[in-house]
């Protein structure tokens, strides 16, 4: 079978995304930290873009993770996470829409980066940034605690799909701030949700030895 490589930066959000997937699927692959070539002309080779993660699969290489996760789940053996009924499928890519429009923006590049990535820099925080993403945050917390009111195991119901990994990283990282220790009791369905990804066997990993801050 040919060797699958994902490039990226330990700490990434969609990095752990995509991990998280081939993680999922029990696929082998090696991890490369691209981190110190982000930029140069390796990179910009894998990735015109210079972002990451970047996926390889012999001399297959593909970049962004929606394309990467949809990649890695039809294309090798284990439990699929993409839903056949037309539906539930938009169901599922609409979540992915909006953990990329709603959730990472403002939890991550806003909040996350504030209180965790900065300080360890010696850059002060912007108490701006996170007073105007906070509001924005709990809307989304009220959208997943209503949406999970159905009382199943996950995003679209008793399934776990791509949703649920994709949602996973972005409240990991904010739940290790203080605003989120704050909020998130607030929301008892959703940290039931969140419970249960973060046990998953194959999320063992996923912790904060490698705390996701992208």
């Amino acid at each position: 079978m040919p060797t699958v490589t994902v490039y990226g930066f330990p700490r990434s959000t969609f990095v752990h995304i995509a991990r998280l997937v081939l993680e999922h699927k029990a696929v082998p692959y090696v991890f490369r930290d691209l981190e110190p070539e982000m930029g140069t002309p390796t990179h910009l080779a894998l990735h015109p873009f210079d972002r990451v993660p970047i996926l390889q699969h012999g001399d297959f290489t593909l970049y962004e993770t929606s394309a990467i996760a949809a990649y890695v789940d039809e294309v090798f053996a284990g439990p699929k996470l993409t839903p056949q009924d037309p539906q539930r499928r938009a169901r599922m890519n609409q979540w992915i829409s909006a953990v990329n429009n709603y959730y990472y923006p403002y939890m991550i590049y806003h909040v996350s980066h504030e209180r965790n990535v900065f300080p360890q820099l010696g850059i002060a925080p912007d108490e701006t940034v996170v007073a105007h993403a906070l509001p924005k945050i709990e809307t989304a917390l009220q959208v997943i605690e209503r949406e999970l009111s159905h009382g199943k195991e996950y995003l679209l119901g008793p399934e776990l799909t791509l949703a649920d990994f994709y949602m996973l990283p972005s409240t990991f990282a904010f739940g290790l701030t203080p605003e989120a220790k704050g909020m998130y009791p607030n929301f008892p369905a959703f940290c039931a949700w969140r419970g249960r990804m973060e046990a998953c066997p194959r999320s063992s990993g996923f912790g904060p030895r490698n705390r996701p801050a992208r």
